[in-house]
């Protein structure tokens, strides 16, 4: 049984970006422009991780575009998905690879209910063990389907923008150096990869206005 903090309300992520702003001058200040990050949270189990592996590459549109033509079709459910023939998943606008990773997730009987109480690094490991499911994804549905507090997606590249604009670095920070840098985030680091969201938004509407 992991024992982290779970974000449940509003207040759980003004609190941790109160602790932050604490902690990290630069936290301090994008509290002030932006305001405590909103609470994100998402359904978790097969449905979210099959959302993940569909959205990959696409625009948002078309990803939700493929989802609806996949529940119309009634290929939203395991069962469907591991007997589907490959034109009525291809029908739906998967590609050859994305059919295989959602063959492999159909197929994989993740404990989704296990999962809600697991060890964040264990966690992680059994997601990324799925073909198609990278770091990234295992640790966005730490944070938005599980609620984890102290979860941070270092490859995400709007986090590592951000983090070079609020702590005016002079190249944005590669993978590995960002995971080490929000070691010093902990044990809100789900909430600090908000903070850094809502800056790196806010950042860009001023970009666009100048």
């Amino acid at each position: 049984m992991h024992d982290e903090r779970i974000l449940s309300s509003p207040a759980c992520m003004a609190e941790g970006a109160g602790f932050l702003a604490g902690r990290e001058p630069r936290f301090a200040q994008a509290l002030e422009l932006c305001g405590p990050p909103p609470l994100r949270r998402r359904e978790d189990g097969f449905a979210a991780l099959m959302q993940a592996i569909v959205s990959q590459q696409v625009s948002t549109a078309a990803a939700r575009a493929i989802m609806a033509r996949l529940e119309a079709a009634g290929l939203d459910a395991p069962q469907a998905i591991a007997r589907a023939e490959d034109e009525a998943l291809r029908a739906a606008g998967l590609s050859r690879q994305k059919m295989r990773y959602l063959r492999a997730l159909s197929e994989a009987d993740l404990d989704f209910i296990a999962l809600r109480t697991a060890p964040s690094p264990q966690l992680v490991a059994e997601l990324t063990a799925l073909p198609g499911i990278g770091r990234w994804t295992a640790e966005i549905y730490a944070m938005f389907s599980l609620g984890r507090a102290d979860v941070f997606a270092p490859a995400d590249l709007a986090l590592q923008e951000a983090t070079r604009l609020l702590f005016d670095l002079p190249d944005r920070p590669r993978e590995a150096a960002l995971r080490r840098m929000a070691e010093a985030w902990s044990p809100w680091r789900t909430v600090a990869a908000g903070m850094l969201w809502a800056y790196y938004h806010h950042a860009k509407k001023r970009e666009g206005i100048g």
